[in-house]
């Protein structure tokens, strides 16, 4: 809550951080990404090395785009933009979508996709 003689200016400014801005307006209100889902283990790596801020694109797409000159997982780019991870998969949707980014997702791991297995483990487990 902002004091009573806080200035306007004031209540939107954090000491330490600067200017604060709400999530939901770095997505402008968008809860989902345009295409995608991004695992927390997806590797993201830029396509282009630079980007100017063009229409539609915010200074957090040109941090995304900059950091990701080496890979970076969608967890790693949160945290290094100190950005919730839905925000993140959002501003990323819309890379992927320019081909500004690529993201590579987890492979599933290869083996036996046969649920029998699971159940005579259970079973197993159980006789014991």
């Amino acid at each position: 809550m902002a004091g009573e003689g806080d200035t306007e200016d004031e209540r939107w400014v954090d000491e330490h951080a600067g200017p604060v801005v709400r999530p939901y307006a770095v997505t402008r209100g968008r809860a989902r990404p345009v295409t995608g889902s991004f695992d927390l283990i997806s590797l993201v790596t830029a396509t282009r090395t630079t980007v100017v801020e063009e229409g539609g694109l915010g200074p957090e797409h040109v941090a995304i785009v900059a950091l990701t000159q080496h890979i970076q997982s969608v967890a790693e780019v949160a945290a290094r933009l100190d950005l919730p991870v839905g925000t993140v998969r959002v501003l990323l949707g819309d890379l992927v979508a320019r081909d500004l980014v690529r993201v590579q997702e987890p492979r599933e791991p290869s083996g036996v996709k046969d649920e029998s297995i699971y159940e005579a483990v259970i079973n197993g487990l159980r006789a014991l």
